[in-house]
């Protein structure tokens, strides 16, 4: 059964137990939504901003006790949890003020002169079915966009977010949303398929895993329900002959090393064109040796645990398989000797496709490091993968930079900077990365219908 509870990583020790919500409540919360939403899409689009720009609001006033939360959770920096926890306040903000304009009809020239236009329309409730690693983030940039366009949303949350979960919740109440508007709900796997099944349910966004993304998929296939899945990502940094060196290590900690490297979009194969190779690993190896773990709550630290005692040995089985078979750890390769769900930063090289890290996605502090011959071959590199998320190319001949990008199956390039996301850049990617959207103008573009509405000659 799911167990809903806190355990915070940097000790493994229990906080709080919550209860896992029994049939009775998860069918509440759908009908609580249900209902509610024929209220709430009947709302002035722009009284449904007012109230999601409270929303921001709240995020802002409540800042230090959000990060606090989520730190004592997943281990996540106070620094980090900060950053969170502002980000999510923009997406509100963002969607508050653009939201209006993003769902206003659109009116179409057609041929044969008549008025039409496209109208966009809340499609129902919706299920939300989010992620441990930006507790806060995920729920934002899929709630926001569609709280405004008039959808309601039932969101369950990572069994190990139970307290994030309720923040949200109470501060949707408190931005003045009426409680159908968006319900919480401590739901177990089981009871998800239910309520994706729910006629009363018109769609689902998971952010999450592979293998989840599979099974939601899955069902909300076989009762024709629209989905978004963001899911898992290996995404390749390439490091071309001219990079700047600096930039290219400094970018490649920031994108590899943050939240312990419990990203989607983390950077987690490293492919670097042999004339810089020797040098790129040099000096990235001598800064990833430099970083610091510890307690989350200070502020020298580098990064914290990850997210909890399962993970940290996940990851450690990734590395110590790649070892067995021939790899070389050239930084970290194992765990401090210390309580918590700790794995030392790591730089692993001579990784080949009998390994697991050279195709698993490594949700966790660990670089992955290839030499290629020419540009050509890190292309090959770069797509010889499953996934199909984010990617970074370092060269100083931008023309060049981009065509490399150009020939990568991925959702997302960044060149000459790490990875990274904000409210106002679409997110999402291709292959087993997922389906569908995410932030900016496209956030709204997926749980909507657009009703063309013809009126035949115009009036005279």
């Amino acid at each position: 059964m799911t167990e809903y509870k806190i355990v915070d990583p940097t000790t493994n020790a229990l906080v709080r137990r919550y209860p896992t919500s029994d049939d009775a409540t998860v069918d509440r919360a759908i009908a609580a939504a249900a209902e509610e939403f024929a209220e709430w899409r009947r709302r002035p689009i722009k009284e449904r901003a007012d109230a999601v720009l409270a929303v921001s609001r709240e995020f802002e006033h409540r800042r230090a006790d959000l990060a606090a939360i989520i730190t004592r959770e997943m281990g996540k920096t106070t620094r980090e949890a900060l950053a969170e926890v502002d980000l999510s306040a923009a997406i509100f903000a963002y969607y508050a003020e653009h939201g209006p304009d993003f769902a206003a009809d659109q009116r179409l020239d057609i041929r044969g002169g008549d008025d039409v236009v496209v109208r966009c329309e809340p499609l129902g409730a919706l299920l939300g079915v989010m992620p441990w690693n930006y507790p806060y983030y995920q729920v934002a940039r899929f709630a926001a966009p569609n709280l405004v366009l008039g959808n309601t949303v039932i969101l369950k949350h990572a069994p190990s977010c139970p307290e994030s979960a309720q923040a949200i919740e109470d501060i949707m109440r408190a931005a003045g949303l009426p409680a159908g508007a968006y319900v919480n709900v401590y739901a177990s796997n089981e009871q998800v398929a239910r309520a994706i099944a729910d006629p009363r349910v018109q769609g689902v966004s998971l952010t999450g895993s592979e293998r989840a993304g599979r099974a939601v998929g899955e069902v909300a296939g076989r009762h024709l329900k629209k989905y978004v899945l963001e899911l898992g990502g290996s995404d390749p940094f390439i490091v071309l002959p001219d990079a700047d060196l600096q930039a290219a290590v400094s970018a490649a900690v920031e994108g590899r090393m943050g939240n312990a490297g419990q990203a989607c979009t983390a950077s987690k194969r490293f492919i670097v064109v042999a004339p810089l190779y020797d040098r790129f690993l040099d000096a990235f190896t001598a800064a990833v040796r430099g970083l610091t773990i510890g307690d989350p709550t200070d502020d020298g630290v580098s990064f914290g645990p990850l997210s909890s005692e399962e993970a940290a040995r996940t990851v450690i089985a990734q590395v110590r398989d790649a070892l067995e078979k021939g790899a070389t750890a050239v930084a970290g390769g194992s765990r401090p000797a210390r309580g918590g769900a700790f794995v030392e930063p790591t730089v692993l090289t001579g990784v080949t496709p009998a390994m697991r890290a050279y195709r698993e996605e490594i949700f966790g502090p660990v670089a992955v490091v290839h030499r290629v011959p020419d540009t050509a071959t890190a292309i090959r590199l770069a797509n010889d993968t499953p996934y199909g998320l984010g990617s970074v190319v370092f060269g100083r001949d931008i023309a060049a930079a981009k065509a490399v990008g150009d020939a990568l199956d991925v959702g997302m390039v960044s060149i000459n900077g790490p990875s990274g996301t904000q409210e106002d850049l679409p997110f999402g990617g291709v292959k087993l990365s997922g389906v569908g959207r995410e932030l900016g103008s496209y956030g709204m573009n997926e749980f909507v219908n657009r009703k063309v509405i013809r009126v035949r000659g115009r009036a005279g």
